[in-house]
């Protein structure tokens, strides 16, 4: 079970503050109470702690990989790399510091040099269930479905989670395989009930396969969980309209609209229904 950030901080404070340790047991603590600093997004003192932690050692992988993650929240992705270049360099099969370069690589718009990074993650650590997620997302940008996929199987394989199954739902959207997706979204619906993404992700497969009642059903748990999703309330609207429901179409259109009030879909559908934004 992981450490919460919380705790974490506070154990490495006690460390430090209590002055017996020195070297590099002084700069793990550095580094770790950084790593959950970072966590709770405290990145100035995340930041301030790994630099010391470099200092006390500065040939420890996991702190310049920490503080690599710290630069790229900061959108300082060419730090990031240099920071995981340096760890790649002192230890070559450092699974993580290729996952996270690869990352900031993705950032970068770079996707072959990410997918790479990915590969190299796999290849040193093949139980990492993150650096198949990535390199899932890498190969959907690229619009190779079928890699997309395979990484999401394997992803979900090592690590079921909400995120892959939606992720890998989106592939088989995107690949036309709609009764796979609505099936990663049920997924979803089933791990994270009041998540409202399973049930507005299915909501949208049942409107393309014609099931109007059963997408509009998923919309209305969909709102339920997430009032504020202006395309929710547009495809609900849309159900509406094609089930004979003027008068709640109209609502929810005027709905969408005054949450996003460019969304062209709303207005366009109000103006066919003869109705005023």
């Amino acid at each position: 079970m992981t450490t919460p950030p919380d705790d974490k901080v506070a154990a490495c404070s006690a460390v430090i503050d209590a002055k017996r340790e020195t070297g590099s047991k002084l700069a793990a603590a550095y580094c770790f109470r950084g790593h959950g600093l970072t966590e709770k997004r405290q990145l100035d003192a995340a930041l301030s702690d790994l630099n010391e932690s470099i200092r006390l050692d500065p040939a420890s992988a996991c702190a310049l990989t920490n503080r690599g993650r710290v630069y790229a929240f900061k959108r300082d992705l060419d730090r990031a790399i240099a920071d995981y270049d340096e760890a790649i360099r002192i230890d070559p099969a450092f699974a993580l510091a290729y996952n996270n370069r690869g990352d900031a690589w993705f950032n970068k718009g770079d996707l072959d040099r990410a997918i790479a990074d990915f590969s190299a993650a796999i290849k040193h650590n093949p139980s990492l269930a993150i650096a198949y997620g990535n390199r899932g997302y890498a190969y959907h940008r690229k619009r190779d479905m079928a890699g997309a996929v395979a990484d999401y199987t394997m992803e979900i394989k090592l690590r079921p989670d909400v995120l892959a199954y939606i992720n890998r739902g989106n592939a088989y959207r995107d690949s036309e395989q709609l009764d796979r997706a609505a099936a990663d979204y049920g997924e979803v619906i089933k791990l994270a009930p009041t998540d409202a993404r399973g049930w507005r992700n299915r909501g949208m497969i049942k409107l393309f396969q014609g099931d109007t009642r059963g997408g509009l059903a998923d919309y209305d748990k969909a709102l339920q969980y997430d009032p504020a999703d202006a395309y929710s309330w547009n495809n609900r609207g849309q159900a509406r309209t094609r089930l004979g429901d003027k008068a709640g179409a109209i609502a929810d259109f005027r709905k969408a609209l005054e949450i996003s009030p460019g969304l062209r879909t709303a207005s366009e559908s109000l103006q066919r229904l003869g109705a005023a934004q």
